[in-house]
């Protein structure tokens, strides 16, 4: 039997339907692990392949666009948008931005590893560090009213470069569904005085059958809704502050967590393709309506940090592309209990 299932986090619906999964399509490539690629702009020696870095972790004594760093940002050598545009809106018939913003590359690690799985727990830490730092700085620009910060990787999730990379995009406006979503939760606290994520939690764990694991105060569970095969959240019910200001003990335990899932998630799937995407809520003052903010006295009352991994194994068509309903085809209880079963690599 199917399921028509309601996403309150996202405010959308969901059909689960394992009558329709008969053998899931991987067509993930083989993960490649070499200690550099000469070809490869991401790789550690190859800095001058690149435009030259906006932030960087180094070595100790080590300079600027040259080798010894652990993490580097650099501007996307194919903008989507340039920070060096016009901040200019213009009304009318034909509306439109000019296209202004901020797009950049972290380069996750020198190592040219093609997957997070093949990270240890320092890789995770210092890219957690340098997502914070990044979204930190931005902030202080206030004609970037929203980040969008994801990772791509496999070519069924759209990446183009097999070098281990997330990237950011910084934009004038929020766009459409990521505001609904803020204004939702900002709804919800206001007349629940508590936040989305920390009811949904609750109630996760009340249930237990969508827990994968828990770390100090952060959850990794398959949401209700889920609208993608063995998709993950991990988030947690307290307010821990944004990417950008969470703090060093945070990202020591959310990074074992987050490394310990994708290796159960690998367990199962094996070589997958997945998108991964970090919140960040309304950056400024004033950009959700309705006077919301003034019954909010800090952002992280109504918002928790959230990491969602979504699997990219099932192709979606026509009914996805005309609904903006997606069909899935494995439980969400079934996912996590595998998940849960599972051992690391």
């Amino acid at each position: 039997m199917s399921d028509i299932r309601y996403d309150r986090l996202h405010d959308c619906h969901v059909i689960i339907a394992p009558e329709r999964l008969h053998r899931p399509d991987y067509t993930a490539e083989i993960r490649e692990d070499k200690k550099k690629d000469a070809k490869c702009p991401f790789c550690e020696g190859n800095e001058s392949m690149t435009p030259p870095e906006i932030f960087a972790i180094r070595k100790t004594y080590s300079i600027a666009n040259q080798k010894g760093w652990k993490t580097r940002v650099v501007p996307n050598l194919y903008k989507a948008v340039k920070i060096e545009a016009a901040h200019a809106h213009h009304n009318g018939t034909f509306e439109y931005w000019e296209g202004f913003g901020a797009h950049e590359v972290i380069i996750d690690t020198p190592k040219h590893h093609t997957s997070m799985i093949q990270w240890d727990i320092n890789t995770v830490s210092n890219w957690l560090k340098t997502l914070r730092a990044r979204v930190a700085d931005l902030r202080r620009d206030h004609r970037i009213a929203y980040i969008s910060l994801f990772k791509n990787e496999g070519k069924g999730a759209g990446a183009t470069q097999m070098h281990s990379h997330t990237q950011l995009i910084g934009l004038p406006f929020i766009p459409r569904p990521e505001r609904e979503k803020y204004e939702k939760s900002y709804e919800h606290y206001i007349h629940h005085a508590e936040a989305l994520l920390e009811s949904m939690i609750r109630e996760e764990e009340k249930e237990g059958e969508r827990i994968i694991a828990a770390k100090g105060d952060f959850t990794a569970f398959c949401p209700y809704a889920s609208a993608y095969p063995f998709e993950v959240i991990i988030s947690s019910k307290k307010p821990l502050g944004q990417i950008d200001t969470l703090s060093d003990e945070s990202i020591g335990t959310l990074a074992p967590l987050l490394l310990d899932t994708l290796k159960k998630m690998d367990k199962q799937l094996g070589c997958f393709d997945f998108n991964l995407s970090l919140s960040t809520p309304p950056l400024q003052e004033g950009s959700i309506g309705n006077n919301l903010l003034d019954s909010v006295d800090s952002v992280d009352d109504a918002c928790r940090f959230t990491l969602r991994i979504m699997p990219r194994i099932y192709h979606y068509g026509g009914f996805e592309a005309t609904t903006g309903m997606i069909i899935n085809p494995v439980l969400p209880e079934l996912a996590a209990r595998l998940l849960r079963e599972s051992e690391d690599a």
